[in-house]
């Protein structure tokens, strides 16, 4: 039994992730970590990580950034494997995750949606053949998402851009521009609303016509188990930066 810390326990993600491990026959919920551990649970939760009794086999990030960096620190002293599923990372911190990855394993993914990961693959395959077309990207949160654009947005972007060789940039923000648009961006917007758990639409508009990918998220099931899946990976890799195209193969 592979004995996991959920980091973020009492967030939104945090708690889906904690009820699928209650029902797993292979992962066992040992703990949590939140700032917030005033709810009550049949399981420990600690917000201080010298108050953390037993040594988890893998830790489960579903935070912010500053809480990932924090729990990342504990994470290395102890030689524990970690999934990180919090997006909205810096370039300082991202670079912080790699250093980090030298001394322990780390899966790190903007989104822990398998469907996700082959849309990635097929618009980044798409662009090739596309590439004279205006490419956007349109994403939709519920609103009390922090980061914009989301990690899943960029990360489609970046697959893009490299497909392209990495001649394309994104365009965050036209209110301030009175320009018409560069061949070489691609657009970036976000939508905020209600409880949208989650929507991504790459498109690629031509002059007669338009071909677009769509992803819809109806649950945030989806991201756990995938961060389940992502658990039982990493405690059995090496240290190193993981993520989703090392557990499948497309």
């Amino acid at each position: 039994m592979i004995n996991v810390l959920v980091n973020g326990c009492n967030g939104r993600m945090g708690q889906v992730v904690c009820e699928l491990l209650k029902e797993n026959d292979s992962l066992n919920l040992l703990c949590g970590f939140d700032k917030n551990n005033l709810i009550q649970n049949e399981f420990p939760i600690y917000d201080d990580f010298s108050k953390i009794e037993q040594k988890p086999d893998v830790i489960i990030d579903f935070s912010i950034p500053i809480a990932t960096m924090n729990i990342l620190e504990y994470a290395v002293k102890n030689s524990i494997p970690i999934v990180i599923a919090t997006t909205g990372f810096s370039e300082e911190q991202n670079n912080m995750i790699k250093e980090y990855s030298k001394d322990i394993p780390i899966f790190k993914s903007a989104n822990m949606s398998f469907d996700i990961m082959v849309m990635k693959k097929i618009v980044s395959w798409l662009a090739s053949y596309m590439k004279n077309t205006d490419i956007e990207i349109i994403e939709s949160h519920h609103n009390r998402k922090i980061d914009s654009p989301s990690g899943t947005a960029q990360m489609l972007a970046d697959s893009i851009n490299l497909a392209l060789g990495n001649t394309m940039h994104c365009e965050y923000d036209r209110h301030s521009k009175h320009e018409k648009r560069d061949k070489q961006e691609i657009g970036m917007s976000s939508i905020r609303g209600g409880n949208i758990v989650g929507e991504h639409t790459v498109q690629f508009i031509g002059d007669f016509e338009t071909f677009e990918i769509k992803h819809t998220s109806y649950s945030r099931n989806v991201f756990a188990e995938g961060s389940l899946k992502a658990a039982e990976f990493i405690v059995k890799q090496k240290p190193g930066l993981y993520s989703m195209e090392d557990i499948f193969s497309i």
